[in-house]
């Protein structure tokens, strides 16, 4: 089997240019999106782009990469999207689109499949360069989520531990599985032990799925179509990956992490990765089955441990479901940039028919809260 199974070096539209009719959903508890939208009281305007126009913004998911690490992960055709742009056109989009702060991680699969000290060396220069740079440079608009060498937890640990204490850095980011394991791994350990003890979280992105797996789900299209590479697409932003990250955070309930670390805190994007579509039967069937494993019903770590965020999908029936679930406490915005539009996400937020409380809350307050910044 060739290791390279992922031939998207030839695709000009980047790695989200599919999510358009992608149903990515999300999960949670507490107040309905009905229940929110009936506290709008009839003297309120109904125009309410026009009652948010001033609404500030911190965006959660919002990408960065090098020249560096788009060759060795073979993603140079995405050098013109603005990927490794961190000053001028950034900054214009941002001030375009009305975002104050954007908090950078880097492009997956960043630096996790790298191993031993090449892993480490490269891991710490992505962050410092954010630090030497867009942060020094723009202060108050750059935060980041430190980039990691996953194939090495305890290294991982350290560096984690480094750029919260001397850099500011508000947690870090992961993509998708790490070699053939998940967070849930026993290897993973010290990296989860630490991150909890620093009361930072870890937000879990999407990566490209392994290549048995893809060989397995994904390798079934028509030869006669593999010139628009259908089956690469549809194992990573049309659907694959979404579902992988759905599924890495159900191990993390049923392994038992959260009850190790209890007070660890986990993000996902793009409403939720499709959890809330499943929510219900979710919890309905691990219930039943988790009752003498976990130390909390099964339904309560998705309300303790796990935060949401709206990147790319400005969709508000999707919206509207993650609410169903989830308190508005826990929902963030983003906009997953370069990959989508900034403004596009502001304008279609601004719009959205809640209280002005609540779409503070997505919009930055809940940042602010758990990262512990200001706008």
């Amino acid at each position: 089997m060739k290791s390279n199974a992922h031939p998207l070096k030839h695709l000009t539209t980047g790695r989200r240019g599919f999510l358009a009719g992608t149903a990515a959903l999300g999960i949670g508890a507490g107040l309905s999106t009905h229940a929110i939208a009936s506290h709008v009281t009839e003297n309120e305007t109904t125009d309410f782009s026009e009652r948010d126009h001033d609404l500030p913004f911190i965006g959660t998911e919002e990408t960065f990469s090098t020249r560096e690490l788009m060759i060795l992960n073979d993603r140079l055709f995405l050098e013109d999207t603005g990927l490794a742009e961190l000053g001028p056109r950034r900054i214009g989009a941002m001030d375009k689109a009305g975002l104050n702060i954007q908090i950078l991680s880097a492009h997956t699969p960043g630096v996790q499949n790298v191993k031993g000290k090449k892993g480490i060396d490269f891991a710490y220069r992505l962050n410092k360069l954010l630090v030497d740079g867009p942060m020094a440079t723009y202060p108050g608009r750059f935060k980041a989520f430190a980039t990691l060498p996953l194939q090495n937890p305890e290294a991982s640990a350290d560096e984690l531990e480094r750029t919260v204490r001397e850099d500011g850095f508000l947690g870090c980011l992961t993509n998708g599985i790490i070699g053939k394991k998940f967070l849930d791994h026993p290897d993973f350990e010290p990296l989860l032990a630490r991150t909890q003890a620093l009361d930072v979280p870890i937000y879990i992105h999407p990566g490209l799925p392994p290549d048995e797996v893809f060989e397995i789900y994904y390798s079934n299209m028509r030869p006669e179509y593999q010139k628009e590479f259908q089956d690469q697409v549809l194992s990573i932003s049309a659907y694959g990956w979404h579902q992988e990250v759905v599924t890495q955070c159900l191990r993390m309930i049923t392994s038992g992490v959260f009850d190790r670390h209890p007070k660890l805190q986990i993000i996902i994007g793009h409403m939720g990765e499709g959890l809330p579509f499943f929510f219900e039967r979710i919890v309905e069937k691990m219930s039943e089955v988790t009752k003498k494993s976990l130390d909390k019903p099964f339904e309560q770590y998705f309300h303790d441990n796990f935060w949401f965020t709206t990147s790319a999908f400005p969709q508000t029936e999707l919206l509207n479901l993650l609410l169903k679930y989830i308190s508005v406490d826990r929902v963030m915005f983003a906009t997953d940039y370069p990959f989508a539009d900034m403004k596009t996400q502001t304008d279609w937020f601004r719009g959205v028919a809640l209280p002005r409380e609540a779409k503070e809350k997505i919009a930055f307050r809940n940042a602010e809260k758990l990262f512990g910044i200001k706008v």
